[in-house]
């Protein structure tokens, strides 16, 4: 089936669903902000831009993610405001862009990047509010004590992760809860096990990337891990319907960063920001539909709050509650996002900041003279070395050389230019929009006390 046709059987399902806002007895339970509301953030780990089955790809089987968005609500425009793994998280536990957290890169390893001490994150502030607190999988921010959680399970395979937290979940009688669910899929190696490949000739190569036979067969795989990631959803789901906190549980579904190709990942064009999300509030009267606002993962800490009703002592984050426009399709005064980017490996130095609003997007490389560096797991990806080897100009869309070298300034008009290749920060004719976004960057900078405002006095 063409992508074209399934998103028409897709939309039609959703539509239907929407316009006659027919529920189950799950939407009379808790309401936005008013009670103990349970917490799931199911975070994924690099899952890019549309790769699912409601997001429109036929080819990916994601029962999980599609059920989930049948009875809540799906974002088209929702972003990390970092495509980097411990940075993203540090965002989404905390609500601060991490320059103002301070987890600038990689917390693992020799890249040893971790937040200041002084930061107060979501599951502390939950805790103090009354909730058990549990991370299941992938931890990777730091340190500990700021990031703290009652119960730690480590990685294992998504669906045998989800039976771990069943006791967890089930033991209601202790208090309301908050779940950190974080799979390693599908995260170069691809960890498929168990889920089958599809025939590298029936995948759906996006603009971004180079429709090659090394491709292909990266995607395939990448597919089938996705599907793996998928599975962990789908079983929690049962598991609440099982211990019956279905209808006072919230889930939050989304990817820590874009697709862990080159053109995506560590980059702030659209393929490494724009990601999935798919919320899920058992107060919600309409179900099955699609909101446009432009929502960040800043977002999410303030959401949860919002939802849970807990008010902390002090209010740091940085981003704004969704939960007041969750079933608007196109809510006013939500086409605006940034994004904040240092480092990905200790070695990758090259900062950018980002700004989009409406159909305007301008990127400011701060390190432009340098050339943009790789991720070890990208770089040594069969999809870029069989480019060097072949000695290839293009990478898609996008020329070699224009993607390793790049200019001070980006500026793209999305709606005519959605591959992001066409610079108009040169143009005369788009000067305007060029002062306008630079100077939302500098106020954004300044409202969220970037040390890197200084570059524009001093280079």
């Amino acid at each position: 089936m063409k992508r074209r046709d399934f998103m028409k059987q897709v939309g039609a399902g959703v539509g239907a669903v929407a316009l006659n806002g027919t529920q189950s007895a799950s939407a009379q339970q808790p309401k936005p902000g008013g009670g103990r509301l349970n917490v799931i953030l199911y975070v994924v780990d690099d899952q890019g831009t549309d790769d699912a089955g409601c997001y429109g790809n036929p080819v990916i089987h994601t029962p999980g993610l599609d059920r989930l968005a049948s009875e809540g609500t799906r974002f088209s425009s929702a972003y990390t405001t970092v495509s980097s793994c411990s940075p993203s998280r540090s965002v989404l536990l905390t609500g601060m862009y991490c320059h103002a957290n301070g987890m600038y890169g990689l917390q693992h390893s020799y890249h040893h990047f971790s937040s200041f001490d002084t930061i107060h994150s979501l599951p502390n502030m939950l805790r103090d509010g009354g909730y058990r607190t549990m991370c299941a999988g992938k931890y990777h921010v730091a340190p500990e004590k700021v990031y703290h959680f009652d119960e730690y399970h480590p990685v294992r395979a998504p669906k045998d992760m989800a039976d771990q937290c069943r006791d967890f979940i089930a033991a209601q009688n202790e208090g309301p809860f908050f779940l950190y669910f974080c799979t390693k899929e599908p995260h170069r190696k691809f960890h498929h096990e168990g889920y089958k490949m599809p025939d590298p000739k029936d995948v759906i190569v996006p603009s971004y990337l180079p429709d090659t036979k090394e491709c292909r067969e990266e995607l395939a795989q990448y597919y089938a891990s996705v599907e793996r990631a998928d599975s962990g959803l789908g079983q929690l789901i049962d598991i609440l319907h099982e211990t019956k906190h279905w209808d006072d549980t919230m889930i939050i579904y989304l990817s820590d960063n874009g697709i862990p190709f080159p053109g995506a990942k560590t980059t702030v064009y659209e393929p490494g920001l724009r990601l999935p999300c798919v919320v899920r509030h058992p107060g919600q009267k309409k179900t099955g539909g699609v909101c446009n606002a432009f929502v960040n993962w800043a977002d999410i800490a303030p959401t949860i709050l919002e939802a849970t009703g807990v008010k902390p002592e002090r209010e740091t984050w940085q981003g704004r509650s969704f939960l007041d426009v969750l079933e608007e399709e196109n809510p006013p005064d939500w086409d605006e996002v940034y994004a904040s980017h240092v480092l990905h490996e200790v070695t990758m130095y090259y900062p950018m900041r980002m700004v989009r609003k409406g159909r305007y997007k301008l990127i400011w490389n701060l390190a432009n003279e340098l050339e943009y560096p790789f991720a070890s797991d990208l770089w040594h990806s069969r999809t870029w070395q069989a480019l060097l080897k072949r000695g290839d100009k293009m990478y898609a869309k996008r020329s070699v050389e224009a993607y390793l070298h790049r200019p001070r300034f980006e500026l793209y008009d999305l709606e005519t230019d959605p591959d992001e290749v066409h610079n108009l920060a040169d143009d005369p004719a788009h000067a305007i929009q060029l002062a306008s976004l630079k100077q939302k960057l500098r106020d954004f900078q300044e409202r969220t006390h970037d040390p890197w405002v200084l570059k524009w006095e001093r280079e």
